[in-house]
């Protein structure tokens, strides 16, 4: 749904990967399930819109025209619609571990590009005219992978050139705008706002860039040079961010500073423990679930100490007395804290904040996919309500 008296506040939707589906039987099955009530609940008189995760098993089952009709039947009757497509994920994300599996295939390999470019086609013939559209993806690959094999960055770039190449051919036939979104997350090859800025200057947004894009789509080096920076952004998590320490403000005028497009916000919350103490293991331990990574980013005096996972955090407890941890684990975004543990929900408030006074990109993008795995005491409500609570938590952020 549009947000604003003017509409100025962008497009607010949430992410369907929090629902488990990997094959499209199971993700129209919860589409069924839980958009007819959401929409209900936060948006009865406007359209909805719709954050849509595809695993690479239903975007295939999608190249069949029987079953892509069935999904535009289903948004068209229930006056749904689609902007934004989550491609971070290629296969299970739920009931299993997934751990830094979400991850592979990486952009090293080919069949991340193939998927990615599936999806761009699925996209555009979903989006609404006048609309751009994004697809969120890993950022490169996961940090530990390119340890002795730093040559794999140049595969990984290049794989992202071919893809803004089908871009530019989506575009010039369908009249539609997809980007691709990178999403900087902890331990990633690009986690922090830096990083990134580093990566787009070298890598993507370079003379070498745009001659090889120019190369691929058949177009001259200047029109290139812009259809990188016309195809290729940034999904910005809140909760990633918040987790690294980023400053908000100060980490989104860097991103315009760059000419690097912030194509979606992530809206999310990470847990926080303002100072380790001897109650940390036990409040962050029964945290450590099995399915998801949880990388904690430690500040010890202002220097940032990273760890892949929370059983590697709590094994330099002693000496991580006193720092502050936050943890890449997707809390519901209207909680202050959670198991006695603070959130980073004043991170995301900030950044609101700043959208709220000068809108940074029209898509914005409630993401908690962790529901499964919350402790029982949070899940006392309905996953449809649960949305449909964090949803309106944005709307009345940006609006009151």
């Amino acid at each position: 749904m549009q947000l604003g008296a003017d509409q100025s506040l962008g497009h607010l939707t949430y992410c369907t990967n929090i629902h488990a589906a990997e094959a499209w039987p199971d993700v129209i099955a919860g589409l069924r399930r839980h958009l007819p009530e959401i929409k209900a609940d936060i948006s009865p008189h406007r359209p909805l819109g719709v954050g849509l995760r595809l695993a690479a098993k239903a975007a295939e089952a999608l190249t069949d025209p029987a079953t892509f009709a069935e999904l535009q039947e289903f948004l068209s009757q229930g006056d749904y619609y689609v902007f934004t497509l989550n491609g971070f994920p290629y296969g299970n994300f739920h009931g299993q571990p997934v751990k830094e599996g979400a991850y592979k295939p990486d952009w090293a390999d080919p069949l991340r590009l193939s998927y990615t470019n599936s999806l761009s086609d699925h996209l555009a013939k979903l989006l609404p005219d006048g609309m751009e559209g994004s697809i969120s993806t890993v950022p490169g690959t996961f940090k530990p992978w390119l340890v002795g094999k730093e040559t794999l960055v140049d595969t990984i770039a290049d794989n992202m050139i071919r893809h803004v190449s089908h871009l530019v051919k989506v575009q010039e036939s369908s009249g539609k705008l997809i980007n691709l979104a990178l999403e900087p997350e902890p331990f990633c090859m690009i986690e922090t706002i830096d990083e990134t800025i580093g990566f787009f200057d070298r890598y993507l947004y370079s003379d070498s860039a745009a001659k090889r894009l120019a190369t691929l789509a058949g177009l001259s080096p200047d029109a290139a040079a812009q259809a990188l920076r016309r195809h290729l952004g940034v999904c910005y998590d809140v909760c990633h961010a918040a987790v690294e320490f980023e400053d908000p403000r100060a980490s989104l005028a860097a991103l315009k500073t760059a000419g690097i497009k912030i194509s979606k916000l992530q809206l999310s919350s990470a847990m926080r423990i303002p100072r380790v103490d001897g109650d940390t293991a036990r409040l962050l331990g029964q945290m450590n679930e099995p399915v998801y990574m949880h990388q904690v980013v430690e500040n010890r005096d202002g220097k940032l100490i990273r760890y892949a996972d929370i059983p590697d955090a709590l094994q330099q407890i002693d000496a991580a007395r006193g720092s502050e941890w936050r943890t890449h684990f997707h809390v519901p975004i209207f909680l202050e804290e959670m198991q006695s543990v603070a959130t980073t929900q004043q991170f995301l408030k900030d950044i609101l904040a700043i959208h709220k006074e000068q809108p940074v990109t029209e898509q914005l993008e409630v993401e908690t996919y962790t529901w499964d795995v919350l402790p029982e005491s949070y899940r006392n409500v309905g996953v449809s309500a649960a949305i449909a609570r964090e949803l309106a938590w944005v709307r009345d952020q940006l609006l009151a």
